[in-house]
């Protein structure tokens, strides 16, 4: 603990005076922001301070410029995986959406890679769902403890690269217990997307909260974003929905735009299966594996077309196609050929081969 911040348990002035001015739903400035992050990343402030100012935050709203404060100074301190190219497509969520869904931007990075674009994904292990990114991959076999020049390696091997949370953000031990502890929605929830080691430009993005949209549509430009798609469905979900309406926020070419997308938009019909919601449902890694497994296979059912959807909107994004329509053909024809399934097995097959750290 740095004895400069910390006199007798007396957090530094400028924490003081942050803390009293998120208390009277007061916004900070860029700056500010950026000053209190840097202590909460290096571990100058207490658990207890921490924690008064997340949920301070919390409480008052973060703002675009309090959310692009943070990201500036996540961004600094993160371990960067350098790919040479601007080339590269993230598919990542805010979670916290309480669905319990499979995971779908996983299985999606195969169907993307699968028709020839290039993934950074970013992700961990689950926190309040039955199973994260990292927890599905790793039940796959895959090796996700990579070095940043071994996931480059990776990505030029395969087309893929997973950047396992914990090894890119050293700093996050700082948060991490208070997160835990305090068990609510926070800022932090929405750093991680916005904090691709391999600064991917071009994203796919599910957020749990529909008024976050145009907010980290503008945080996005701020920071000088390409082309990103965020969404959140009308039943709740970070994913684009099966069936019903899709909220979007569209940053492309330094213009946001806002609007509303259905099935009918990627070509598709509006009919599913059954319960669509239920039918996509997990409670286990093995049944999200299960599933994962089925969307990446030949036979129809809710779970190739959510993947498919969400594929689409990656591929629209990652440039590969001009027209959602025409994403979601290009997703189904790398599924329906067994390509996808071939990018998993691949990428599996690649990663065991890398001794484990």
């Amino acid at each position: 603990m740095n004895s400069s911040v910390l006199l007798s348990g007396v957090p530094h002035p400028k924490v003081l005076d942050a803390l009293g001015k998120l208390s009277k739903k007061i916004d900070l400035s860029r700056g500010e922001m950026r000053s209190l992050m840097k202590k909460i990343m290096t571990g100058d402030l207490s658990v207890a301070q921490v924690a008064a100012i997340i949920i301070a935050l919390r409480v008052k709203g973060e703002t675009v410029e309090e959310i692009v404060g943070a990201v500036e100074i996540m961004r600094e301190l993160v371990t960067e995986v350098n790919l040479g190219s601007d080339e590269i497509v993230d598919l990542c969520g805010t979670g916290g959406d309480g669905a319990s869904t499979f995971n779908i931007s996983t299985a999606a990075m195969f169907v993307v890679a699968g028709a020839g674009l290039k993934v950074a994904k970013h992700g961990g292990r689950a926190v309040s769902s039955a199973s994260g990114s990292a927890d599905l991959l790793e039940g796959f076999g895959v090796n996700i403890n990579l070095s940043s020049i071994e996931v480059r390696d990776c990505v030029e091997s395969t087309g893929i690269g997973f950047m396992f949370a914990p090894n890119h953000h050293p700093a996050m031990k700082h948060v991490a217990p208070v997160r835990r502890d305090l068990g609510v929605r926070t800022i932090f929830n929405v750093l991680g997307p916005l904090t691709n080691p391999a600064r991917a430009k071009r994203q796919l993005m599910g957020i749990f909260d529909k008024g976050l949209l145009r907010p980290l549509a503008e945080v996005l430009k701020t920071l000088g974003s390409e082309h990103v798609l965020l969404v959140h469905s009308e039943n709740g979900l970070d994913e684009i929905a099966l069936d019903g309406k899709t909220f979007f926020a569209e940053l492309k070419e330094g213009k946001i735009t806002e609007g509303i997308i259905t099935p009918e938009n990627f070509g598709c019909d509006g009919s599913v299966s059954g319960d669509s919601l239920e039918s996509i449902k997990i409670e286990n890694l093995e049944q999200s594996k299960n599933l994962v497994l089925e969307s990446l296979s030949s036979n129809p059912g809710n779970a190739q077309r959510i993947v498919a959807l969400n594929s689409a909107a990656a591929l629209y994004v990652g440039g590969a196609a001009p027209t959602l329509k025409e994403g979601f053909v290009k997703a189904m024809e790398t599924i329906k050929s067994g390509v996808a399934r071939e990018k998993l097995d691949n990428f599996v097959k690649y990663t065991s081969t890398i001794q484990k750290n």
